[in-house]
């Protein structure tokens, strides 16, 4: 990758992870999850309004470090408007690109501006932060309502709670 490609994605991941789109509590949700990601403490929630089979509407709301907040800004964006099955197959699309994996459909959707995240499969210790929104985003889609974990792969434990307080919602 050319230092100048290396440069736009930084420069688009540090936009959107201090400057998040569709932060706030979507009040029109009907489905929700929490995600949590012990080694970082990221945490976050993600708001889908679903109506039939199309993501109408997604938020997030939380705190984490800027890969991992890029990464649910950018997510919401990418999701708006998709069918459930969209949102899976660009859920295994983005899956793949940061673990390296080749298991998305080939109708799949393109990534689009999430190939910024590119970069991150060179980290092994910022994949859980990339991925925990979309993480996330599938336990809400699928109505599972479970706190997400990085490090289970399954509902977190009370214990694996994050100590500090609520993040204050964001009415969108």
């Amino acid at each position: 990758m050319s230092s100048d490609l290396r440069d736009l994605y930084q420069e688009t991941i540090l936009d959107h992870g201090k400057r998040p789109r569709n932060f706030c509590e979507l009040a029109a949700a009907n489905r929700k999850a929490e995600g949590y990601n012990p080694l970082c403490g990221d945490r976050e929630t993600v708001f889908l309004e679903l109506e039939g089979d199309l993501v109408r509407d997604i938020s997030f709301q939380g705190a984490g470090c800027a890969i991992s907040t890029a990464s649910a800004s950018m997510m919401t964006e990418s999701l708006k408007g998709k069918s459930r099955p969209e949102a899976e197959a660009l859920f295994q699309r983005f899956h793949d690109l940061i673990t390296g994996g080749s298991s998305a459909p080939a109708d799949a959707p393109p990534l689009g501006k999430l190939e910024v995240f590119s970069g991150v499969r060179e980290y092994p210790v910022r994949i859980k932060c990339a991925t925990l929104p979309w993480h996330t985003m599938r336990s809400a889609l699928n109505g599972a309502g479970q706190t997400v974990s990085t490090e289970s792969g399954a509902e977190a434990s009370p214990k694996d709670e994050p100590s500090a307080g609520p993040v204050p919602p964001v009415a969108c």
